[in-house]
């Protein structure tokens, strides 16, 4: 699992992984409701994370463990 940080940007959420400097727009999220946020997370460059589904974080940025599940890093 690795630390990644999430934010907003101008096209939608953007990933940010600090440790091997990875930055990628998040082409789609599994759940995006104040209820549930998190699950499969795609990015740009083909890569896929998963978070466990949780409450929509109050505000962004946001610090959150992410495990990869395949694509390119």
């Amino acid at each position: 699992m690795a630390n990644i940080m999430i934010r907003r940007g101008d096209q939608g959420y953007v990933f940010y992984m600090p440790k091997r400097d990875i930055e990628d727009s998040i082409v789609s999220i599994e759940f995006d409701t104040p209820e549930k946020w998190g699950g499969e997370i795609r990015l740009g460059n083909g890569g896929i994370y998963h978070i466990e589904p949780q409450a929509a974080p109050a505000r962004l940025p946001y610090s959150v463990r992410a495990r990869r599940i395949d694509g390119v890093e």
